[in-house]
Protein backbone atom coordinates (compact mmCIF):
# COMPACT_ATOMS: atom_id res chain seq x y z
CA UNK A 1 0.00 0.00 0.00
CA UNK A 2 1.04 3.59 -0.66
CA UNK A 3 2.45 5.16 2.56
CA UNK A 4 1.20 8.64 1.67
CA UNK A 5 -1.98 9.77 3.50
CA UNK A 6 -5.08 9.51 1.35
CA UNK A 7 -7.12 12.50 0.26
CA UNK A 8 -10.84 12.08 -0.49
CA UNK A 9 -13.25 13.90 -2.80
CA UNK A 10 -16.84 13.34 -1.70
CA UNK A 11 -18.20 16.86 -2.24
CA UNK A 12 -16.84 20.04 -3.77
CA UNK A 13 -17.61 21.66 -0.43
CA UNK A 14 -14.75 19.57 0.96
CA UNK A 15 -12.27 21.56 -1.15
CA UNK A 16 -10.72 24.91 -0.40
CA UNK A 17 -10.86 27.52 -3.15
CA UNK A 18 -7.16 26.94 -3.83
CA UNK A 19 -7.67 23.18 -4.16
CA UNK A 20 -10.62 23.68 -6.53
CA UNK A 21 -8.67 26.09 -8.73
CA UNK A 22 -5.65 23.79 -8.75
CA UNK A 23 -7.66 20.75 -9.78
CA UNK A 24 -9.26 22.65 -12.66
CA UNK A 25 -5.91 24.05 -13.80
CA UNK A 26 -4.36 20.60 -13.60
CA UNK A 27 -7.22 19.10 -15.60
CA UNK A 28 -6.64 21.74 -18.27
CA UNK A 29 -2.94 20.85 -18.32
CA UNK A 30 -3.75 17.18 -18.89
CA UNK A 31 -6.23 18.22 -21.58
CA UNK A 32 -3.62 20.36 -23.32
CA UNK A 33 -1.29 17.35 -23.51
CA UNK A 34 1.49 19.00 -21.54
CA UNK A 35 1.71 16.13 -19.03
CA UNK A 36 2.06 13.14 -21.34
CA UNK A 37 4.01 10.31 -19.73
CA UNK A 38 3.31 11.63 -16.23
CA UNK A 39 2.72 8.51 -14.08
CA UNK A 40 2.31 9.49 -10.41
CA UNK A 41 0.12 6.44 -9.70
CA UNK A 42 2.70 3.86 -10.80
CA UNK A 43 2.58 0.87 -8.47
CA UNK A 44 -0.85 1.78 -7.06
CA UNK A 45 -4.17 -0.02 -7.46
CA UNK A 46 -7.42 1.78 -8.26
CA UNK A 47 -10.82 0.17 -7.70
CA UNK A 48 -13.76 1.35 -9.83
CA UNK A 49 -17.18 0.46 -8.38
CA UNK A 50 -20.31 1.56 -10.21
CA UNK A 51 -23.66 0.53 -8.77
CA UNK A 52 -25.40 2.48 -11.55
CA UNK A 53 -24.89 2.83 -15.29
CA UNK A 54 -22.10 5.01 -16.62
CA UNK A 55 -20.35 5.56 -19.93
CA UNK A 56 -18.25 8.70 -19.55
CA UNK A 57 -17.35 8.77 -15.86
CA UNK A 58 -16.47 5.09 -15.61
CA UNK A 59 -14.39 5.21 -18.79
CA UNK A 60 -12.78 8.49 -17.73
CA UNK A 61 -11.54 7.17 -14.40
CA UNK A 62 -10.59 3.76 -15.77
CA UNK A 63 -8.60 5.17 -18.68
CA UNK A 64 -7.23 8.02 -16.60
CA UNK A 65 -5.97 5.75 -13.81
CA UNK A 66 -4.19 3.50 -16.28
CA UNK A 67 -2.65 6.47 -18.11
CA UNK A 68 -1.27 7.62 -14.74
CA UNK A 69 0.31 4.21 -14.16
CA UNK A 70 -2.23 2.58 -11.84
CA UNK A 71 -3.45 -0.98 -12.03
CA UNK A 72 -7.23 -1.36 -12.14
CA UNK A 73 -9.87 -3.52 -10.45
CA UNK A 74 -13.47 -3.00 -11.59
CA UNK A 75 -16.77 -3.95 -9.95
CA UNK A 76 -20.30 -3.91 -11.30
CA UNK A 77 -23.53 -3.69 -9.30
CA UNK A 78 -23.77 -7.47 -8.85
CA UNK A 79 -20.16 -8.18 -7.96
CA UNK A 80 -19.89 -7.35 -4.26
CA UNK A 81 -20.93 -9.37 -1.21
CA UNK A 82 -23.12 -6.44 -0.19
CA UNK A 83 -25.66 -8.28 -2.32
CA UNK A 84 -25.48 -11.30 -0.02
CA UNK A 85 -25.77 -9.39 3.23
CA UNK A 86 -22.31 -8.06 4.03
CA UNK A 87 -22.49 -4.59 5.50
CA UNK A 88 -21.25 -1.65 3.47
CA UNK A 89 -18.91 -0.76 6.35
CA UNK A 90 -17.24 -4.18 6.22
CA UNK A 91 -16.90 -3.94 2.45
CA UNK A 92 -15.20 -0.57 2.81
CA UNK A 93 -12.81 -1.90 5.44
CA UNK A 94 -11.76 -4.69 3.08
CA UNK A 95 -11.36 -2.28 0.17
CA UNK A 96 -9.08 -0.04 2.23
CA UNK A 97 -6.69 -2.93 2.90
CA UNK A 98 -6.27 -3.81 -0.77
CA UNK A 99 -6.82 -0.65 -2.81
CA UNK A 100 -5.10 2.71 -2.91
CA UNK A 101 -8.05 4.51 -4.53
CA UNK A 102 -11.75 3.69 -4.77
CA UNK A 103 -13.86 5.51 -7.38
CA UNK A 104 -17.52 4.88 -6.57
CA UNK A 105 -20.93 5.69 -8.02
CA UNK A 106 -23.92 4.90 -5.86
CA UNK A 107 -27.60 5.84 -6.00
CA UNK A 108 -27.64 6.80 -2.34
CA UNK A 109 -26.65 9.91 -0.45
CA UNK A 110 -22.91 10.27 0.19
CA UNK A 111 -22.97 8.86 3.73
CA UNK A 112 -21.87 5.45 2.44
CA UNK A 113 -18.81 6.96 0.76
CA UNK A 114 -18.02 9.10 3.79
CA UNK A 115 -18.05 5.95 5.92
CA UNK A 116 -15.57 4.35 3.53
CA UNK A 117 -13.41 7.47 3.78
CA UNK A 118 -12.95 7.18 7.57
CA UNK A 119 -9.42 5.88 7.14
CA UNK A 120 -6.17 7.20 5.66
CA UNK A 121 -5.05 4.25 3.57
CA UNK A 122 -7.43 4.44 0.59
CA UNK A 123 -8.68 7.56 -1.21
CA UNK A 124 -12.42 7.64 -1.93
CA UNK A 125 -13.75 9.60 -4.92
CA UNK A 126 -17.42 10.32 -5.48
CA UNK A 127 -18.17 9.52 -9.11
CA UNK A 128 -21.80 10.57 -8.56
CA UNK A 129 -24.20 10.24 -5.68
CA UNK A 130 -27.87 11.14 -5.53
CA UNK A 131 -27.15 14.67 -4.31
CA UNK A 132 -23.99 15.72 -6.15
CA UNK A 133 -21.77 14.94 -9.13
CA UNK A 134 -18.53 16.69 -8.12
CA UNK A 135 -16.27 15.32 -10.83
CA UNK A 136 -18.74 16.47 -13.49
CA UNK A 137 -18.33 20.07 -12.35
CA UNK A 138 -14.55 19.68 -12.45
CA UNK A 139 -14.84 18.48 -16.06
CA UNK A 140 -17.16 21.40 -16.83
CA UNK A 141 -14.76 23.98 -15.42
CA UNK A 142 -11.81 22.31 -17.12
CA UNK A 143 -13.71 22.68 -20.40
CA UNK A 144 -14.48 26.34 -19.73
CA UNK A 145 -10.85 27.06 -18.90
CA UNK A 146 -9.64 25.30 -22.03
CA UNK A 147 -12.18 27.02 -24.30
CA UNK A 148 -12.16 30.56 -22.92
CA UNK A 149 -8.76 30.67 -21.24
CA UNK A 150 -10.47 31.82 -18.06
CA UNK A 151 -13.42 31.14 -15.78
CA UNK A 152 -13.59 34.44 -13.91
CA UNK A 153 -16.36 36.63 -15.27
CA UNK A 154 -18.08 34.04 -17.46
CA UNK A 155 -21.88 34.14 -17.72
CA UNK A 156 -23.50 30.69 -17.71
CA UNK A 157 -27.16 29.87 -18.34
CA UNK A 158 -28.24 26.50 -16.92
CA UNK A 159 -31.62 25.22 -18.15
CA UNK A 160 -33.28 22.13 -16.70
CA UNK A 161 -33.65 20.18 -13.48
CA UNK A 162 -31.74 21.24 -10.37
CA UNK A 163 -30.15 17.80 -10.20
CA UNK A 164 -26.81 16.55 -8.92
CA UNK A 165 -24.99 18.06 -11.92
CA UNK A 166 -26.58 21.46 -11.28
CA UNK A 167 -25.71 21.20 -7.59
CA UNK A 168 -22.04 20.61 -8.37
CA UNK A 169 -21.97 23.38 -10.98
CA UNK A 170 -23.46 25.87 -8.51
CA UNK A 171 -21.01 24.86 -5.78
CA UNK A 172 -18.04 25.25 -8.11
CA UNK A 173 -18.84 28.20 -10.36
CA UNK A 174 -19.91 30.46 -7.47
CA UNK A 175 -16.35 30.31 -6.13
CA UNK A 176 -14.88 32.06 -9.17
CA UNK A 177 -14.77 35.87 -9.05
CA UNK A 178 -17.27 37.71 -11.20
CA UNK A 179 -19.00 34.67 -12.65
CA UNK A 180 -22.74 34.67 -13.24
CA UNK A 181 -24.86 31.52 -13.03
CA UNK A 182 -28.46 31.89 -14.18
CA UNK A 183 -30.50 28.77 -13.38
CA UNK A 184 -33.86 28.30 -15.08
CA UNK A 185 -35.42 25.21 -13.52
CA UNK A 186 -38.96 23.78 -13.82
CA UNK A 187 -41.35 24.52 -10.92
CA UNK A 188 -40.80 21.93 -8.21
CA UNK A 189 -37.50 20.79 -9.71
CA UNK A 190 -35.08 23.47 -8.60
CA UNK A 191 -31.87 23.32 -6.61
CA UNK A 192 -32.27 22.21 -2.99
CA UNK A 193 -32.71 25.33 -0.87
CA UNK A 194 -29.63 24.65 1.23
CA UNK A 195 -27.45 24.29 -1.87
CA UNK A 196 -28.75 27.52 -3.39
CA UNK A 197 -28.15 29.39 -0.13
CA UNK A 198 -24.60 28.04 0.16
CA UNK A 199 -23.81 28.93 -3.46
CA UNK A 200 -25.07 32.46 -2.86
CA UNK A 201 -22.84 32.76 0.20
CA UNK A 202 -19.85 31.78 -1.94
CA UNK A 203 -20.99 34.30 -4.55
CA UNK A 204 -21.16 37.11 -1.99
CA UNK A 205 -17.60 36.33 -1.01
CA UNK A 206 -16.22 36.14 -4.56
CA UNK A 207 -18.32 38.77 -6.31
CA UNK A 208 -20.15 36.14 -8.35
CA UNK A 209 -23.91 36.02 -8.96
CA UNK A 210 -26.22 32.99 -8.61
CA UNK A 211 -29.89 33.39 -9.59
CA UNK A 212 -32.67 30.84 -10.01
CA UNK A 213 -36.10 31.26 -11.59
CA UNK A 214 -38.72 28.71 -12.55
CA UNK A 215 -39.78 30.14 -15.89
CA UNK A 216 -38.13 30.86 -19.22
CA UNK A 217 -39.80 34.27 -19.39
CA UNK A 218 -37.73 37.43 -19.12
CA UNK A 219 -34.47 35.67 -19.91
CA UNK A 220 -31.54 38.07 -20.34
CA UNK A 221 -29.03 37.63 -23.14
CA UNK A 222 -25.31 37.83 -23.61
CA UNK A 223 -24.45 34.47 -22.05
CA UNK A 224 -21.11 32.81 -22.77
CA UNK A 225 -22.46 29.31 -22.12
CA UNK A 226 -25.82 27.57 -22.36
CA UNK A 227 -25.87 24.31 -20.38
CA UNK A 228 -28.48 21.59 -19.96
CA UNK A 229 -28.73 17.99 -18.76
CA UNK A 230 -31.06 15.12 -19.58
CA UNK A 231 -34.48 15.40 -18.01
CA UNK A 232 -34.43 11.88 -16.56
CA UNK A 233 -31.39 11.94 -14.29
CA UNK A 234 -29.51 8.64 -14.08
CA UNK A 235 -30.89 6.38 -11.35
CA UNK A 236 -33.92 8.55 -10.54
CA UNK A 237 -37.63 8.67 -11.24
CA UNK A 238 -40.15 11.51 -10.95
CA UNK A 239 -43.29 11.14 -8.85
CA UNK A 240 -45.32 13.58 -10.96
CA UNK A 241 -46.94 11.72 -13.91
CA UNK A 242 -47.19 15.00 -15.85
CA UNK A 243 -43.56 15.98 -15.41
CA UNK A 244 -42.84 16.08 -19.15
CA UNK A 245 -45.43 18.84 -19.61
CA UNK A 246 -43.75 20.82 -16.84
CA UNK A 247 -40.32 20.38 -18.44
CA UNK A 248 -41.37 21.06 -22.06
CA UNK A 249 -40.86 24.87 -21.93
CA UNK A 250 -37.29 24.29 -20.75
CA UNK A 251 -36.07 22.57 -23.91
CA UNK A 252 -32.88 24.14 -25.27
CA UNK A 253 -33.40 25.14 -28.89
CA UNK A 254 -31.75 27.44 -31.38
CA UNK A 255 -33.89 30.39 -30.31
CA UNK A 256 -31.74 30.91 -27.21
CA UNK A 257 -28.86 31.98 -29.47
CA UNK A 258 -30.77 35.01 -30.76
CA UNK A 259 -29.85 36.91 -27.60
CA UNK A 260 -26.58 35.03 -26.93
CA UNK A 261 -25.11 34.57 -30.42
CA UNK A 262 -21.59 33.80 -29.19
CA UNK A 263 -22.57 31.26 -26.56
CA UNK A 264 -21.22 27.71 -26.59
CA UNK A 265 -23.45 24.79 -25.71
CA UNK A 266 -22.60 22.27 -22.98
CA UNK A 267 -24.32 19.05 -21.90
CA UNK A 268 -23.11 16.47 -19.39
CA UNK A 269 -24.45 13.62 -21.58
CA UNK A 270 -26.12 11.27 -22.27
CA UNK A 271 -28.43 13.45 -24.36
CA UNK A 272 -31.92 12.78 -25.64
CA UNK A 273 -32.34 14.80 -28.82
CA UNK A 274 -35.83 16.22 -29.03
CA UNK A 275 -36.30 16.29 -25.26
CA UNK A 276 -33.97 18.54 -23.25
CA UNK A 277 -32.14 19.75 -26.38
CA UNK A 278 -32.77 19.83 -30.11
CA UNK A 279 -30.47 18.00 -32.51
CA UNK A 280 -29.83 21.37 -34.16
CA UNK A 281 -28.13 22.59 -31.00
CA UNK A 282 -26.39 19.43 -29.79
CA UNK A 283 -24.90 18.66 -33.19
CA UNK A 284 -24.46 22.29 -34.23
CA UNK A 285 -21.38 24.51 -34.41
CA UNK A 286 -21.88 26.01 -30.95
CA UNK A 287 -21.74 22.62 -29.22
CA UNK A 288 -18.65 21.67 -27.25
CA UNK A 289 -20.45 18.82 -25.47
CA UNK A 290 -18.12 16.12 -26.76
CA UNK A 291 -14.99 18.08 -25.89
CA UNK A 292 -16.59 18.41 -22.46
CA UNK A 293 -17.03 14.61 -22.36
CA UNK A 294 -13.37 14.07 -23.26
CA UNK A 295 -12.34 16.42 -20.48
CA UNK A 296 -13.97 14.07 -17.98
CA UNK A 297 -10.89 11.89 -18.40
CA UNK A 298 -8.49 14.80 -18.00
CA UNK A 299 -10.23 16.11 -14.89
CA UNK A 300 -10.41 12.55 -13.52
CA UNK A 301 -6.65 12.33 -13.91
CA UNK A 302 -6.26 15.58 -11.99
CA UNK A 303 -8.42 14.22 -9.16
CA UNK A 304 -6.58 10.89 -9.04
CA UNK A 305 -3.23 12.66 -8.96
CA UNK A 306 -4.38 15.04 -6.22
CA UNK A 307 -5.76 12.22 -4.08
CA UNK A 308 -2.58 10.16 -4.09
CA UNK A 309 0.33 12.33 -5.15
CA UNK A 310 2.60 14.66 -3.21
CA UNK A 311 3.92 16.04 -6.51
CA UNK A 312 3.13 19.25 -8.42
CA UNK A 313 -0.55 18.42 -8.74
CA UNK A 314 -0.95 18.33 -4.97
Amino acid sequence: MDPRPARHLISLDDLTDAELYRLVERGAAFSAGTLKGHRPLAGLVTGVYFAKTSTRTRTAFSAGAQRLGSSLVTYGPGDLQINTGETSEDTGRVFSRMLDVLVARTAADPREMRAWARQERMSVINAMSADEHPTQALADLTTLLRHFGRIDGLRVLYVGEGNNTAVALARALSRYPGTELELRTPPGYGLPAGVLDAARRHAERTGAVVREEHTMDGLPGGFDVVYTTRWQTTGTTKPDPDWREIFAPFQVGGGLWESSPKAVFMHDLPAHRGEEVTAEVLDGPASIAFEQAENKMHSAMAVLEWCRSAGPGA
